[in-house]
């Protein structure tokens, strides 16, 4: 039986990505703002934004939200404008070279953090102010992911983004003795 080509390519991923983009927000209605560098917290946020300034842990699975530096261009494209400001999308991280679509579940680890995909991240309405008529119909499908921080660490525009390899669960010695029923 040949392994799936999805767990092949999750547990030796060919290429790295890179953060473009540092976005944070001191609460949820401020005005976003770049930044360059910050650290994420385990299992809060990143520390310059709404959720690292609470300093509490979050249970949420929407601690740190990425979106992929390529899906910019589309949806300008969709909203028929010239450019989109990706502070104006209120995402976190701006991420190139990876294809963020692909990992839910998935772990990466970009600069000294390490992030879990958990989901995608649906655009608001606040998106037809930010990008005009029409925005938030453009950034259906291209919205970004959530993440949850799983290793805390430094963050800076232009580290490294890897897809971490997935850890095979561990199989105890006498679950492997088991027969399976196949033959």
């Amino acid at each position: 039986m040949e392994p799936d080509p999805i767990s092949l390519w999750k547990s030796a991923p060919p290429f790295e990505g890179r953060l473009e983009t540092i976005v944070v927000r001191g609460n949820s209605r401020e005005a976003a703002r770049r930044i360059d560098a910050t650290r994420a917290l385990a299992g809060v946020g990143l520390a310059d934004d709404r959720l690292g300034q609470r300093g509490a842990a979050e249970l949420s699975t929407r601690q740190v939200t990425l979106i992929q530096a390529e899906h910019l261009p589309v949806i300008a494209a969709l909203a028929r404008v010239e450019s989109v400001d990706p502070v104006g999308l209120r995402r976190n991280l701006v991420i190139s070279g990876v294809n963020l679509s692909a990992l839910r579940n998935a772990r990466v680890r970009v600069g000294e953090a390490l992030l879990e995909i958990v989901g995608p991240c649906q655009p608001c309405s606040r998106m037809e102010s930010a990008i005009g008529r029409g925005g938030y119909a453009a950034m259906r499908g291209h919205g970004g992911w959530t993440a949850r921080v799983i290793e805390g660490g430094a963050l800076q525009v232009g580290d490294a983004a890897r897809v971490e390899p997935v850890q095979a669960p561990v199989q105890s010695a006498a679950a492997a003795d088991e027969p399976t029923g196949r033959t």
